[in-house]
C-alpha cells in the first residue's frame, strides 16, 4: 500500500474531469423541460403547479444530501491519492449503507414531512393534492437517489469521469423518455412522472452497481470490522454534518431570495425566474471544474503532494476565470435577445433587462465561490467550509437589510455579496490551512486529526 509518485498536474487533467462533469450538468435541466411540457399538455393548471411545487421539494430535499456524493468524492480521491486499493471499495460500500439509511428514513417519514412540507408551500388545494401524489410515489426514489449520489462521487473520485458521465446521462435519458411514454401516451397524469424518476433512480442504481463492481478491487465483500472502524465512521459523519449543515445554509440563501421576489409582485417574481437560467447556465461550466478541483486536490490531499494541490488549485480557478469571463461578455451581448425568447410579456422583458448587469457580473465572483468550494471538499476541510458558509449566510442577510429599500435591486446586490463572500472568506482561509496540511511530516490525513486547522494534518 505504498502512495504513489506525485504526478505533474496539468489542464488535460482538469478537463479529463470537468469535460464530462460539464456535459452531464447539461441533460439535467432537459428533465424540468420534459416534466414541465408534458404535464403542460394536459391542460390542467393544478397539475403543473402540482409538479413544479413537488420538484422544488425534492430539489432542496435531495440537494439537502448531497453531501453523500461530495465526501464519497473526497474520501475516495484521498485513498486514490494513498495507495489504498481496498480502502476505495470500503469507502463504496459504507457509503451505501449511508444512502440506504438516509433514504429509508424519508420514506418511513413521508407523511409528517409531507404534511409539513406542503404546509409551509402553502398551495391551493389542487395544487396541493396534485404535488402529494408526485410526492407520495417519488418519495421511494430516495434511497436510490442517495446510492447514486455514491456512485457518481465514487466514480468521479477515481477520476473516472466518462462512466460516470455516462451513467448520469442514462439516468436523465430514462426519466425523459419515461416521463413521455407513461404521461403522453399512457395518460398516468402526474403519478407517471413521479414513476418515471423512480424507475430512472433504480435503474441507474443498478447500472451503477454493474460498473462499481468491475472496478472494485476484491469485490464488494467488506470484513465487518474494516466497514464499521468506529475512527472512520466518526470521520465521515463529522464531515458529512458539517457539508450538511453548509449546504442548508446555500438553500436558505436561494430560497429567501426567491420568497422575497415573490413578495415583490408577479412581474418580479417571472423576471427573476428568467434570470436564474442565466445562473444556471454559467452554474453548468463551474460546477464541472469544482468538480475536478474535489478529485485532483483530494488525490494530492493523500498523496500528501503539496505541489499537486496547489498547481490543481491554481489551474482550477484559472480556468474558471476564463469561462467566467466569456460567459459574462455572452450575457452581456446577447441577454436581452435571450430574454425576448423566454418571455413574450414586454414588462417581464423590461424588469428582466434593468437586472441583467447584475447577471453580467455574477460568473465572476461565482468561480472562487464554485472553486473554493470544490478545493475545499477535496481536501475535506468541512469545518472550514461549515463555518465560513454560515459567515457568508449572515453577510446576505445583513446587505439585504441594509439595501431592502431599494427593492429587487437591493435582493440582487445581496446576492452577488453573498458569492463574493463565499469565495472571498474561503480564499482568505486557504494560505493557512494548505500550510497547516502540508506541513505535517506524518503520512496519515484522512481521519485523524482533531479538526480544520487544528492540527497539522489540517482536517
Amino acid at each position: 500500500m505504498n502512495a504513489p509518485l506525485p504526478q505533474r498536474v496539468g489542464s488535460r487533467q482538469v478537463f479529463a474531469i470537468a469535460g464530462p462533469a460539464m456535459v452531464a450538468n447539461l441533460t439535467t435541466p432537459l428533465i424540468g423541460v420534459v416534466s414541465t411540457t408534458a404535464i403542460g399538455r394536459l391542460d390542467d393548471a393544478a397539475l403543473l403547479g402540482g409538479v413544479a411545487m413537488a420538484s422544488v421539494i425534492f430539489d432542496c430535499l435531495f440537494w439537502l444530501f448531497g453531501f453523500l456524493r461530495m465526501s464519497t468524492l473526497a474520501f475516495t480521491a484521498q485513498a486514490l491519492g494513498a495507495g489504498e486499493t481496498r480502502e476505495q471499495t470500503v469507502i463504496l460500500v459504507r457509503g451505501f449503507i449511508v444512502a440506504g439509511l438516509i433514504g429509508g428514513a424519508l420514506i418511513v417519514l413521508q407523511m409528517p414531512l409531507a404534511g409539513a412540507l406542503f404546509d409551509l408551500m402553502g398551495g391551493s388545494a389542487g395544487v396541493t393534492h396534485a404535488a402529494k401524489t408526485y410526492f407520495m410515489i417519488r418519495i421511494w426514489s430516495s434511497p436510490f437517489a442517495f446510492a447514486n449520489y455514491v456512485i457518481l462521487g465514487w466514480l468521479v473520485g477515481q477520476a473516472r469521469a466518462n462512466p460516470a458521465l455516462a451513467l448520469q446521462v442514462v439516468i436523465n435519458l430514462i426519466n425523459m423518455a419515461a416521463t413521455i411514454l407513461l404521461v403522453l401516451v399512457y395518460d398516468t397524469g402526474i403519478a407517471g412522472a413521479a414513476v418515471a424518476a423512480l424507475l430512472s433512480e433504480s435503474i441507474g442504481f443498478v447500472l451503477g452497481v454493474i460498473v462499481c463492481r468491475r472496478h472494485a478491487h476484491g469485490g464488494f465483500a467488506v470484513p465487518r470490522a474494516t466497514l464499521f472502524d468506529r475512527a472512520k465512521l466518526m470521520r465521515l459523519l463529522s464531515v458529512n454534518s458539517d457539508i450538511m449543515i453548509r449546504t442548508a445554509a446555500l438553500i436558505t440563501v436561494f430560497l429567501f431570495f426567491t420568497a422575497k421576489g415573490a413578495r415583490a409582485g408577479d412581474v418580479t417574481l417571472a423576471a427573476n425566474s428568467v434570470l436564474n437560467n442565466f445562473l444556471l447556465v454559467s452554474a453548468f461550466f463551474l460546477d464541472g471544474l469544482a468538480n475536478a478541483a474535489q478529485q485532483l486536490c483530494g488525490r494530492s490531499f493523500g498523496a500528501r503532494d503539496a505541489r499537486g494541490f496547489a498547481d490543481s488549485t491554481r489551474l482550477v480557478l484559472l480556468w474558471g476565470l476564463g469561462f467566467a469571463l466569456v460567459v459574462a461578455v455572452l450575457f452581456a451581448l446577447f441577454g436581452p435577445d435571450i430574454i425576448n425568447f423566454m418571455t413574450a410579456s414586454e414588462d417581464v422583458r423590461r424588469a428582466a433587462r434593468d437586472f441583467l448587469p447584475f447577471i453580467v457580473l455574477a460568473p465572476i465572483p461565482g468561480v472562487f465561490a464554485f472553486g473554493f468550494d470544490g478545493i475545499y471538499v477535496g481536501a475535506t476541510w468541512a469545518r472550514e467550509m461549515r463555518n465560513l458558509m454560515l459567515a457568508s449566510l449572515a453577510i446576505f442577510m445583513g446587505v439585504w437589510w441594509a439595501l431592502q429599500s431599494l427593492g429587487n435591486a437591493g435582493l440582487w446586490c445581496a446576492l452577488l455579496a453573498f458569492y463574493l463572500a463565499r469565495g472571498g472568506l474561503q480564499g482568505a482561509r486557504y494560505p493557512a490551512l494548505y500550510q497547516a496540511t502540508f506541513s505535517s511530516p506524518s503520512p496519515r490525513l484522512r481521519g485523524e486529526g482533531r479538526g480544520e486547522g487544528e492540527s497539522p494534518q489540517g482536517r
